[in-house]
């Protein structure tokens, strides 16, 4: 029967089982579009990024014997429509039947299940075979309880595969090393320069720009330095394992101006490409852990595991849980803009100068530099968290919407009401200096609450609180930071108040 496979450009998974059997009358597809580029700005890296790993992909396979039809964006047969574009090949080949994976996203596993239903010819959708957990796992394992408690759901991972576990119960004595992954960074260790991958994309660039796509952030080189192959993937978590995992766990949180990557692994975009599997990177950690755990703490590894297996399938499941009401959630009613410096980096608040920044430059910042810088500031100013999203989703490479949404609507933004988060993640300058060097040289003093050269953070988090005591009273976890407040001198709240407010009405001039 002949057979039209369709390859996503984040299911380039190479060791998925469609390629373990006989090839004849299969023919492979990857497509380039403009539908894909443009629902939403994406970071110029991100497009190159993509667009790299599928031509990769698509060569891997022909070498391999697959028969492989791959669209680029300026083929004149191009609609730049998935489905219109699946048909054509259909034509082409005289395909029999169509194949392909489930989408991760909600918006594409919709336009092709649509689109199957109306298809005159048989179809079957496949697992990516690539997350340790199914898409409704999640929802399954919380049914009939009132909270997805996060920590629930990983130790019970850690018994169902049986990670760092000791019969049943957690090896080294702890389920969690959290309060050892809060260190600041003060050069006590050195960081190594980060792995470098070469990939030449001129002609990406080239094709990018003589399309006129619409992109933010910068690429001033002709080489990505992500990984865009499993090989490139598998040397990129050699090197975290020889030469990051010692102290990643310890400075995890941690943030500073002169450093980009720390010791983070600089792996998801690979995997959220489906380069590299979860378990795959786990069992290389554990295994190289298990032979230099002389030199390395369980607190490092568990730190790291826990991102993987923990919150990264965690956040998967939430996101088919909960959607697609789950995208229009905005349980605190903002509906402020995002400033203007979100698209420049021009601030004299130093934290979001520098996290903004590299987030333009590179594609990428940690999850504390997006937690608690970046989507702190957004919250406590109450943007609207539609155009939190956008932002999210474009600027970063690794960004894909499974991932993105519940982590920036749930947990950046509080905007499901407590059903990620259970409580906002919300901070004044005080936490930013504990975790980072950004106070030191900044325009604001984090100590100050009043006064021109006041930290902005520490107004508006005590606006937002007071703002919000109708929704946020009550939470257990905001019950010493609501008496603190209590007792606060009125007058002294009131100019914060103000202050908060002409923050909030002039951003960028602040």
């Amino acid at each position: 029967m002949k057979t039209l496979r369709l390859i996503l450009g984040d299911q380039l998974n190479s060791k998925h089982s469609w390629y373990k059997t006989d090839q004849k009358n299969r023919v492979y597809c990857l497509f380039e579009l403009r539908q894909e580029t443009d629902y939403v700005t994406h970071h110029i890296q991100k497009i190159i990024g993509f667009f790299a790993a599928m031509r990769a992909f698509a060569n891997h396979l022909k070498n391999e014997g697959c028969q492989v039809e791959y669209v680029t964006l300026n083929d004149k047969q191009n609609t730049q429509n998935l489905v219109e574009n699946i048909q054509f090949l259909i034509k082409k080949h005289q395909i029999e039947k169509f194949e392909y994976q489930f989408p991760d996203e909600y918006r594409l596993d919709q336009q092709l299940a649509d689109f199957c239903k109306n298809l005159e010819i048989e179809s079957e959708a496949f697992s990516t075979e690539h997350f340790y957990t199914k898409r409704h796992d999640l929802k399954d394992f919380f049914k009939g309880k009132k909270q997805y408690l996060m920590e629930n759901f990983y130790r019970d991972m850690r018994k169902k595969h049986d990670i760092l576990m000791v019969g049943d119960q957690p090896e080294g004595g702890k389920w969690n090393y959290d309060k050892s992954n809060r260190n600041k960074w003060k050069g006590d260790h050195s960081i190594p320069t980060y792995k470098y991958f070469k990939n030449e994309v001129s002609d990406i660039v080239e094709l990018i720009e003589n399309s006129n796509i619409k992109t933010i952030g910068k690429f001033d080189t002709k080489t990505f330095n992500y990984p865009i192959t499993r090989q490139q993937a598998l040397d990129q978590l050699k090197y975290f394992c020889e030469v990051l995992l010692i102290h990643f766990g310890d400075y995890q949180d941690a943030m500073h101006t002169d450093e980009v990557y720390l010791f983070h692994s600089r792996l998801s975009f690979a995997m959220n490409l489906k380069l590299i599997s979860p378990k795959n990177i786990v069992d290389t950690v554990l295994n190289y852990w298990r032979k230099h755990g002389e030199t390395i703490d369980i607190s490092q590894v568990e730190g790291f595991i826990r991102q993987i297996i923990g919150w990264r399938e965690y956040m998967r499941g939430m996101y088919w849980a909960l959607m697609p009401y789950y995208k229009n959630q905005n349980y605190l009613e903002n509906t402020n803009t995002l400033p203007d410096f979100f698209w420049t980096g021009k601030t004299k608040m130093n934290c979001l100068k520098h996290a903004i920044t590299n987030s333009l430059d590179n594609g990428y910042a940690h999850h504390i530099q997006r937690l608690m810088v970046t989507g702190n500031y957004a919250l406590l100013t109450q943007i609207d968290p539609e155009q939190v999203d956008t932002w999210y989703l474009g600027i970063y490479v690794d960004a894909i919407e499974w991932v993105q949404l519940p982590n920036t609507r749930g947990m950046s933004q509080f905007a499901d009401g407590g059903k990620i988060a259970t409580k906002p993640y919300v901070s004044s300058g005080s936490y930013i200096n504990k975790m980072s060097n950004y106070c030191s040289n900044c325009h604001y003093d984090h100590k100050e609450k009043l006064g021109d050269k006041a930290c902005p953070f520490n107004s508006l988090y005590w606006d937002f609180l007071d703002n919000n005591r109708d929704k946020l009273g009550n939470n257990f976890r905001m019950g010493m930071m609501y008496s603190v407040l209590d007792k606060m001198d009125r007058d002294q709240l009131t100019q914060m108040k103000e202050r908060a407010a002409q923050i909030i009405e002039n951003p960028d001039n602040y």
